[in-house]
């Protein structure tokens, strides 16, 4: 027996207007009680923290895992293995354990070797000996999270890659185009479609992830979130702002990406998924 409802019924976002509804109830709780808008005030201070660690180190891991994918689909095989192998090791380690090792063995590791190689300019006085201190825990804490997440990005745009028709590819290198030419004319623009909703989700779950660098003291939103809680012993109204932030950051930015996605949808005359 048919109930009568539409598509348009059933692709409506309910689930938007309620989240929207409660975001705004919170929002007039939090500006009507001073006790929640001074947490407001205080954990706030983290967000911009958290939006840097989140852009520089997703921009860096989208660059490293671009050319991890370029190597991944080279001719040579010795570039295809240290591609794989890379992506395969890296992947295989949780992203707190990779941010303490870069932190406390990769960094004191990288300055001893550096300090060992420029020893004859440190004496001539040309330079100075790098100390573990100069690389601020921020940094430690970026690199974690590009070197973590480039091997996910990698498999994005090798399979991105792989998805445009071979004969468009083989049509290009017919017309005497270059490689570089082909792979930036051809090949990534067609890729992009394909590559840009799971990169998004990538992006999002940096957002969320980012609140790991909390464990190296980085004042993000979730560090602040934890001292304010430490010495106010307001744990719940606290953690209830953290979340209620980190929620506004990513519901927004995965609505901003649907929106993108449909857009190039729409101009590449692709009938969006009912």
């Amino acid at each position: 027996m048919a109930t009568g409802r539409t598509s348009s019924d059933k692709d409506f976002p309910y689930w938007l207007v309620a989240a929207g509804t409660i975001a705004v109830i919170i929002a007039v709780v939090i500006v009507t009680n001073d006790l929640y808008s001074e947490v407001l005030r205080i954990v706030s201070k983290g967000v911009w923290i958290t939006i840097f660690v989140t852009l520089v180190g997703f921009a860096l891991a989208s660059a490293l895992g671009l050319l991890i994918a370029v190597m991944g689909l080279s001719q040579s095989i010795v570039l295809r293995q240290v591609a794989r192998f890379y992506v395969e090791i890296i992947r295989g380690v949780p992203i707190l354990v990779l941010l303490f090792y870069i932190a406390f063995v990769g960094a004191p590791g990288f300055v001893h070797a550096w300090n060992f190689l420029t020893t004859p300019l440190q004496e001539a006085g040309l330079i100075s000996e790098l100390k573990v201190r100069d690389i601020s825990l921020m940094w430690r804490a970026i690199i974690s999270l590009t070197i973590g997440y480039s091997a996910f990005i990698a498999e994005v745009f090798r399979a991105g890659i792989l998805a445009v028709d071979e004969g468009q590819i083989e049509a290009a290198q017919a017309l005497g185009l270059s490689r570089w030419q082909r792979f930036r004319l051809i090949i990534m623009p067609q890729a992009l479609r394909t590559i840009l909703p799971p990169l998004g989700n990538d992006f999002v779950a940096m957002v969320k992830d980012s609140s790991l660098v909390s464990v190296l003291g980085v004042a993000d939103l979730t560090q602040m979130g934890k001292v304010y809680a430490s010495g106010s012993f307001r744990f719940f109204e606290t953690y209830s702002i953290v979340a209620y932030l980190y929620l506004l950051l990513t519901v927004g930015l995965s609505l901003a990406l649907r929106a993108l996605e449909r857009r190039l949808r729409q101009a590449g005359n692709v009938d969006e998924p009912a």
